[in-house]
């Protein structure tokens, strides 16, 4: 063989290696890539899922979905505040069966606010407010229910926290939590017969009155400072529908 044909032959060689050479690396950075975009998909799922199980900040923290109901530990009263059994990503109606007669429906908003709506549901769904009046009912202002006391002083013996959102007190039928300042949110709700003029930073809108608002409307004025000799319109009961 002439050193010309050897010289080629070395050349072909070379080259056949450059390609191997070339090739392995190309199969090692498609599996890097492969293993990367896994890495990216399974993290980025994980981060999701515990995203979606976690509370917004504040000492209400929720247990992961499916948590344990938290203790009785007295008529309507809890140890603590409920864990997650709402689903932000669906609609959520409660119906309120008046004692006297009539129905009213209440839009909740758990992706505005989730763990008013939350809490709300939970207690719904326990029975809490069966029984239960309008101990407070203001002309041209609100109707306020919730307390088990029927004193206006009562609670489910848990506190939440206030929840800011982008829902105004700008027309009838807006339903909030009532307190006695921020973060001390319990049971206690009341429905608006007009815009109320009241601050969004004090109050957590979680709802409004979609339909029956005559009902709401006719409920028994009552102002429990002027101790009436009357207990105030009852809930027969509150029923949630999802959609």
């Amino acid at each position: 063989m002439s050193g010309k044909q050897q010289t080629k032959r070395n050349a072909r060689r070379a080259a056949r290696a450059r390609h191997r050479l070339i090739t392995r690396i190309i199969g090692i950075v498609l599996v890097v890539l492969v293993v990367a975009v896994i890495t990216f998909v399974i993290y980025s799922t994980l981060k999701k899922s515990i995203t979606a199980n976690q509370s917004p900040t504040g000492p209400n923290s929720f247990l992961t979905p499916g948590g344990p109901t938290p203790e009785l530990v007295g008529t309507k009263q809890y140890a603590s505040a409920p864990p997650l059994i709402i689903d932000v990503s669906k609609q959520y109606f409660a119906t309120v069966q008046m004692e006297k007669g009539g129905e009213f429906v209440i839009q909740l908003y758990p992706e505005k606010a989730p763990i008013t709506v939350n809490s709300f549901v939970f207690l719904a769904e326990q029975g809490f407010f069966d029984g239960v009046t309008f101990h407070r009912v203001m002309a041209g202002f609100m109707a306020q229910g919730g307390d088990p006391t029927g004193t206006g002083g009562g609670g489910p013996g848990y506190q939440l926290v206030n929840e800011g959102n982008d829902l105004k007190f700008d027309k009838a039928g807006v339903v909030a939590m009532a307190n006695t300042g921020r973060n001390t949110n319990g049971s206690q709700f009341f429905i608006t017969f007009g815009p109320a003029g009241l601050s969004e930073n004090d109050f957590t809108i979680f709802g409004q009155v979609i339909s029956g608002m005559d009902i709401v409307n006719n409920i028994t004025l009552r102002d429990p400072t002027q101790n009436p000799g009357f207990t105030g319109d009852i809930i027969k009961s509150i029923t949630i529908t999802i959609k």
